[in-house]
């Protein structure tokens, strides 16, 4: 029967360590040691595996396409990353004495650091000038006076509002809940409800309160993660929701650069950009791409001020999801973004 990797062993590994609690055990319960006798091959030049592969105890040798040969022994730093992570592999692993591993499902993996990285108030703050004394004001008008707007194709907020629904609320009434699956894109017409998160013993803290014109639920629909927050009317009112579908073809997608690791080398070598790597301080260190700025995607919203507006920003991760959520963020937020289309593996290095 397999057995299930030792949390403490998981906990020592990167980025798995950095997981919160419930994404943590969520991992560990998928997670299996496999015990491989000397000379097994784990891994050989040209696979397309998307899997992480960690060394827990032995030693396993790296040969590459010119012959040159290293060795990573389980327990050491090199260790608790994934070892030779390049897709497709560029080396063959093989173990040179008796060992153990762990496989992680890179995709597994990479969706449960951006939900977690996603964890905050699942709210997108809408920019409308203060003290205009239009607190009443038309909610169309105010969406549109918003810089997430402001790059989206006339063609797409027309078919937006053609497509967006009216739901009449009461107060009390639950319009997300924290747990759930995302389904809906929000803007609040008119009323008042509040953000609140349930704790471990239970109980409600109270994170924000929305008015009109103000949109959320976006969070959920950018990584396929499940709700992170309630959303609960404070009054009666009315809100304008969008399906995940329309909100990802006309809203989400309009606002991704994708671009190819050619084109970025080219912009970021004329002083045109810069790359930025959302990923966790610990995974920038380890490959991060020389020259490049790290901003955890946790970090976007409490940081992006701290980003120069007048520069355009190349975001990348190991495959694309984390940084193409950070890009989202951003461009709410003024700031001209970019994602690495595929990510870290598309340069032909770590990822």
């Amino acid at each position: 029967m397999a057995e299930l990797v030792d949390k403490t062993l998981l906990k020592t590994l990167v980025p798995p360590s950095a997981l919160n609690a419930e994404n943590f055990h969520e991992l560990a319960a998928k997670t299996y040691v496999e015990a491989v006798p000397a000379g097994k091959l784990l891994f050989k030049q040209g696979d397309i595996d998307k899997q992480k592969v960690y060394l827990l105890e032995g030693e396993v040798s790296l040969t590459s396409a010119s012959g040159e040969a290293t060795i990573v022994k389980g327990g050491t730093p090199t260790a608790k990353h994934p070892i030779a992570n390049q897709q497709p592999r560029i080396h063959n692993a093989v173990a040179k004495t008796s060992a153990k591993i762990v496989r992680i499902d890179s995709d597994l993996l990479d969706i449960l650091l951006t939900w977690d990285q996603l964890s905050g108030i699942e709210v997108s703050e809408v920019s409308v000038e203060e003290g205009n004394g239009d607190e009443d004001g038309d909610w169309m008008t105010r969406i549109l006076q918003s810089r997430a707007f402001l790059q989206i194709p006339a063609a797409n907020i027309q078919a937006m509002f053609m497509r967006i629904q009216e739901v009449p609320v009461r107060a009390g009434d639950v319009i997300i809940k924290q747990g759930d699956d995302g389904d809906y894109y929000y803007i609040i017409k008119h009323g008042r409800c509040k953000v609140t998160r349930t704790s471990k013993a239970n109980t409600q803290l109270t994170l924000a309160t929305l008015k009109d014109g103000d949109a959320f639920g976006e969070e959920a629909l950018l990584s396929d993660a499940k709700r992170n927050a309630n959303i609960i009317m404070e009054t009666d009112g009315s809100l304008m929701r969008l399906s995940k579908e329309d909100f990802n073809s006309l809203l989400k997608e309009p606002m991704l650069s994708w671009i190819t690791n050619e084109e970025a080398e080219k912009m970021v070598n004329s002083e045109e950009a810069m790359w930025l790597d959302v990923r966790l301080d610990s995974e920038h260190k380890n490959n991060g791409i020389p020259g490049s700025i790290n901003l955890p995607l946790f970090m976007l919203r409490m940081k992006a001020e701290s980003l120069d507006p007048t520069k355009k920003y190349i975001l990348y991760c190991d495959t694309g999801r984390r940084s193409s959520a950070g890009a989202f963020l951003l461009s709410e937020r003024g700031i001209t973004a970019y994602c690495l289309k595929d990510g870290l593996q598309a340069r032909g290095g770590p990822a």
